[in-house]
């Protein structure tokens, strides 16, 4: 256990930072399932405009690495795009 002030509080900071990624993390696969889902091709456009700003987010604060971000919108896109 921790024997110093600013360790117990970096402690406790980074647990409630942990449940804050968690949350933000698991929403968005969610949102992301929805997109996957979909096949109205309205609908995926404003889905994907979300998905792509909620991964721009995740990646600025280090949730998740740019490149892999990057890389499932893409995948992403690319769906939406073959929808019809």
């Amino acid at each position: 256990m921790a024997n110093y002030k600013s360790a117990l509080k970096r402690i406790r900071s980074s647990e409630s930072r942990r449940l804050r990624n968690r949350y933000q993390m698991k929403t968005t696969r969610t949102f992301i399932r929805k997109l996957r889902e979909t096949t109205d091709k309205e609908e995926a456009v404003q889905l994907y405009k979300k998905v792509s700003s909620m991964m721009d987010k995740l990646a600025k604060n280090n949730v998740i690495h740019k490149n892999n971000a990057a890389n499932k919108k893409a995948k992403l896109a690319k769906h939406v795009a073959s929808l019809s």
